[in-house]
């Protein structure tokens, strides 16, 4: 694998634009199951905040030492406040529209015995207004940036992606998306998608074999005007399709302890080494290596530069 050195990255800036969140755990002991219905009690004995959604990717790109700036949009709300301060604590750079009406997004897990039992989202759509001025925003920003990473969830956060995607064109800039629903024509001349397996299937259909994947992945490619499709396949590792065909790494054999958020830092770690100057065939390895690494670790989580390249 190309080696990459630390100054190369501390020098790398990486704009992250999409939906954040907080991730909200609780974390309880469970004794009985509830006379009320069929569910177990949990008497939560410790509480724990962290980054979520576009700030989780944010935070993995800080995380790995390159400079991280958060474009997005969260309400005037205790949760949004929360954010902030666990922002501030990881050295991102926040640009964050405020919509008074907004509800933060929250995800709220509750955790007994090593395990989630279940899982309670908050959320609302930003207005467009906000939306606009962020999108001006973005104009400001673009220039001084090396990458631009959009983080879709789904959350109304990117409904003027096409016209960020059109602005980081102009300035020459690689641009990754991680995407979400069953219409990829709004991320259309991206550098990069990065679908799980799933996301995939919603789009294209099924496949039996890899001839098939290839065939409607590059069909997807070419239909879009994408620089590449970057398929995350879990326990089958990864396939990248590009004008050079395809590729694939097979996944890290190791301990999974937790899934949350292992997309969130293989496309971190392709941002920064695109900004780095890698090509994403020589960044693919190590963003493999990233989300076998984080998957041994709980909830939302970063990777630091001497984990990822010792």
């Amino acid at each position: 694998m190309k080696p990459v050195q630390p100054q190369a990255l501390t020098s790398a800036r990486i704009l992250v634009v999409g939906d954040v969140m907080l991730d909200r755990y609780w974390y309880g002991a469970v004794d009985r199951i509830s006379p009320e219905a069929p569910v177990p009690v949990v008497k939560v004995l410790r509480e724990e905040e962290r980054l979520g959604g576009s700030a989780n990717v944010a935070f993995n790109v800080a995380s790995l030492g390159a400079h991280a700036s958060l474009l997005s949009v969260v309400g005037e709300d205790p949760a949004s406040h929360s954010l902030e301060k666990l922002i501030e604590q990881t050295g991102i750079e926040p640009f964050l529209g405020r919509d008074a009406e907004l509800t933060t997004t929250v995800k709220l897990r509750i955790i007994g015995r090593q395990q989630q039992l279940i899982r309670a989202d908050f959320e609302a759509l930003p207005k467009s207004e906000i939306l606009a001025s962020q999108t001006r925003r973005f104009g400001e920003l673009i220039a001084s940036q090396n990458a631009v990473l959009f983080s879709d969830y789904g959350k109304g956060g990117l409904a003027h992606v096409q016209d960020m995607i059109e602005l980081a064109r102009e300035h020459q800039r690689p641009i990754l998306v991680d995407p979400k629903g069953s219409d990829y024509s709004k991320y259309q001349f991206a550098s990069v998608i990065t679908p799980n397996r799933a996301e995939l299937q919603d789009v294209v259909g099924t496949w039996e074999n890899e001839a098939q994947l290839e065939t409607k992945a590059q069909a997807l490619r070419h239909e879009l005007h994408l620089g590449a499709v970057l398929v995350t396949r879990s326990e089958e590792g990864m396939s990248l399709f590009d004008d050079e065909g395809a590729i694939h790494v097979k996944a890290q054999a190791r301990e999974v302890f937790d899934v949350t958020g292992a997309g969130d830092t293989v496309i971190a770690t392709l941002a920064c080494l695109l900004a780095c100057g890698l090509t994403l065939r020589e960044a693919l390895p190590w963003a493999n290596r990233a989300g076998g690494l984080v998957v041994g670790k709980f909830g939302t989580a970063g990777l630091s530069f001497e984990e990822l390249f010792a």
